[in-house]
């Protein structure tokens, strides 16, 4: 008997699956084919290092999901999903990078076993792991079916966490306090940027609390000086200088739930223009905060950031925030609502964002974010619980 590791109730999952198939119904999708491996783990629990081979989750009005991946990945279904072991199926290792085949069409082959061959089949074409050839041959291999782009359809599903959830979130937020309180411990001038690297990552899977921590779907960011101005730069063996800030992006991860937090240490004494954008910051920072409330809209957050940052001549091109919960790589967002100004999403109870409104300028960069979840009542709650400010060391 194989001992299953199953992260959720069985209720939680029939609320996923029956919003999920609603979804599906509206669309006129008679099954979806699901490829996100964070939908995949959401809809039912599959949890594994296979995202690089072609794999996914067939989702039916009438029956269970099947998973369905490759052959030695089936092994991780078995004791990841809840659904039984006649909804798992594999395909041939043959398939696996071949120039002669293509897992696409053993899909195909199920799909029709299963009486889909001239249905209309849900896919994510805007996907990471949906390739274009992937669908040209799923297009080639079912000619009478109609392909349907149900690109974030189950995504949507996601945006209102219920309770399950947010215990994770929580208990991945005490690990990414953990890893900034290990930061300003550690974080001095002629230390090995890799050296405190190291630390981050040994203090994100130690965990917290009792809790084990998982690896995040993003890794650590830490750009200093004037790289500050590039938000996506991660580490070397550079050492952290005097007269430098540096922003820590990063996040605790638990079960694969995410709570992203960021930082800025300066070592020595800031600059007076660093000082005014964070003080600009954080004042817009907590307008957001206020305006992040149920009823209100997402665009209501941006345009309350915004303010105290015009007034101190900041003006930010980018989004200041996105859904966060369950992420696999490359990213750690839900990619569904923006907190930006053409947004008018209606924010409702149970959402959960990271609300980064990071500057990155033509030569300096300063972030200080938090992760939020709107209430039934009254202003966002911060699932962090650190100051709210630039570190000076």
């Amino acid at each position: 008997m194989i001992r299953k590791d199953i992260p959720f109730s069985p209720e939680e999952y029939d609320r996923r699956l029956t919003k999920t198939r609603k979804a599906m119904a509206e669309r006129g999708i008679d099954v979806l084919f699901v490829t996100d491996p964070s939908n995949m783990a959401w809809l039912t629990g599959y949890d594994g290092w296979s995202f690089y081979v072609h794999q996914g989750v067939l989702v039916f009005h009438d029956a269970d999901p099947m998973w369905w991946g490759r052959n030695q990945d089936a092994n991780g279904a078995y004791r990841t999903v809840w659904m039984g072991d006649d909804r798992v199926q594999g395909y041939a290792d043959n398939y696996v990078q071949s120039t002669e085949r293509h897992p696409m069409q053993d899909l195909a082959r199920w799909l029709k076993e299963f009486g889909h061959a001239q249905s209309r089949v849900g896919v994510e074409m805007e996907n990471y792991y949906f390739s274009a050839k992937a669908y040209q041959t799923l297009n080639q291999s079912m000619p009478s079916a109609q392909l349907i782009d149900a690109t974030a359809l189950v995504n949507w599903q996601r945006t209102v966490k219920s309770e399950e959830e947010l215990e994770f979130m929580r208990r991945a937020a005490r690990i990414s306090e953990k890893i900034v309180d290990g930061l300003l411990d550690r974080v001095e001038p002629d230390i090995p940027k890799n050296e405190i690297v190291a630390e981050i990552q040994r203090d994100a899977i130690r965990g917290a609390d009792g809790h084990w921590g998982d690896y995040a779907a993003i890794v650590p960011l830490l750009p200093s000086g004037t790289d500050a101005a590039a938000p996506h730069l991660t580490w070397n063996g550079n050492l952290f200088k005097t007269g430098e800030a540096t922003f820590f992006e990063i996040s605790g991860c638990y079960r694969r739930y995410h709570a992203p937090f960021c930082r800025t240490i300066f070592l020595g004494t800031p600059p007076a223009f660093l000082i005014r954008a964070e003080a600009a910051l954080v004042e817009g920072l907590e307008n957001g905060l206020e305006a992040a409330r149920a009823g209100n809209r997402a665009c209501d957050i941006a345009e309350a950031l915004a303010a105290p940052l015009l007034r101190e001549g900041i003006e930010r091109g980018a989004r200041c925030g996105y859904p966060i919960g369950l992420s696999y790589p490359p990213d750690w967002g839900e990619r569904t609502i923006s907190l930006r100004s053409e947004d008018e999403t209606v924010l409702e109870p149970g959402m959960t964002f990271h609300f980064m409104p990071g500057l990155w300028m033509e030569d300096w960069g300063l972030e200080i974010t938090e992760s939020i979840v709107i209430t039934e009542d009254g202003p966002a709650h911060c699932l962090c619980d650190r100051p709210r400010r630039m570190f000076v060391k």
